[in-house]
């Protein structure tokens, strides 16, 4: 178990990050970030993470850090945080600053933050639906807030969190969530401009390999009822039922959710 007890531990470069190195990053947004599930040292799609961070670097600052300096790093955090099971989040960012040009040499850095492990809630979720697309959708990017305003709103009104509808009338991804569903025989995953999670796509893999069919479909509300089963994954967990998106109530499934915890419990856990 973990010996957090609570804290949190945040590092830059692979080292413990001061008031004075954390104090910009209070006031900035402009950075990008995976997150992860830690077990004894060892986190599963690894390859998922690291791409990740690669393919966001380049885009946003037309630089990246080694693969090998990024492991480098994960591991001294968490062996400061001297736990066998540990949530950690690795945040990419530059020395310089926002509004700035273009990204100097050398100036990125990576913040990463260390806590007691999660597993999320056990659900079934009822989910808001409201109108909204994210700001580049395939990057895993701070200073969301609309992410945290429309689950408290959907709080207030009853409901667990929230799913995002597209311009297109299309239901895309949940607050901080991938969204699946189920009709029965095969697993479908909307099309949409949506971030694909680290979780997601261990899942796509590990079905792939289990013969188990996948599709991809543009879901529209009216299409809600017709399906056998939907659930809400992330870093957390690779599957939390939904019972509800709207008014429409959606069969718990939970053959599908075993289904794709099996899956992902077949991807190997790697050594940082």
């Amino acid at each position: 178990m973990t010996d957090l007890n609570g804290l949190t531990l945040a590092q830059i470069d692979g080292h413990l990050a001061t008031v004075a190195d954390l104090t910009p990053l209070a006031f900035a947004g402009f950075a990008h970030f995976t997150a992860m599930q830690v077990r004894n040292g060892r986190v599963r799609g690894l390859d998922l993470h690291l791409e990740r961070l690669r393919r966001a670097s380049l885009a946003l600052f037309d630089a990246e850090i080694p693969d090998d300096r990024v492991r480098s790093h994960l591991r001294s955090a968490i062996a400061a945080a001297r736990g066998d099971a540990l949530s950690l989040t690795a945040t990419v960012f530059t020395r310089s600053g926002e509004f700035t040009p273009a990204t100097k040499a050398n100036d990125l850095a990576l913040l990463t933050r260390t806590s007691p492990a999660s597993n999320g809630p056990e659900g079934p979720l009822r989910l808001a639906v409201v109108q909204h697309e994210r700001a580049f959708p395939g990057f895993k990017h701070t200073g969301e807030t609309a992410k945290t305003y429309y689950l408290r709103d959907a709080r207030k009104h009853g409901f667990d969190d929230a799913i995002f509808l597209d311009r297109h009338g299309c239901l895309s991804e949940a607050t901080i969530w991938n969204v699946a569903y189920w009709d029965g025989s095969a697993v479908t995953w909307p099309i949409a401009d949506v971030l694909t999670g680290v979780t997601m796509g261990i899942l796509q893999r590990q079905l792939k390999r289990l013969d188990v069919p996948q599709r991809e479909v543009a879901v529209t509300p009216d299409m809600v009822g017709g399906f056998s089963g939907a659930v809400v994954m992330n870093s957390w967990t690779p599957g939390v039922s939904i019972n509800a998106i709207a008014e429409t109530a959606i069969p718990s499934a939970p053959q599908f959710v075993e289904l794709l915890h099996t899956a992902y419990l077949r991807e190997p856990e790697v050594e940082i």
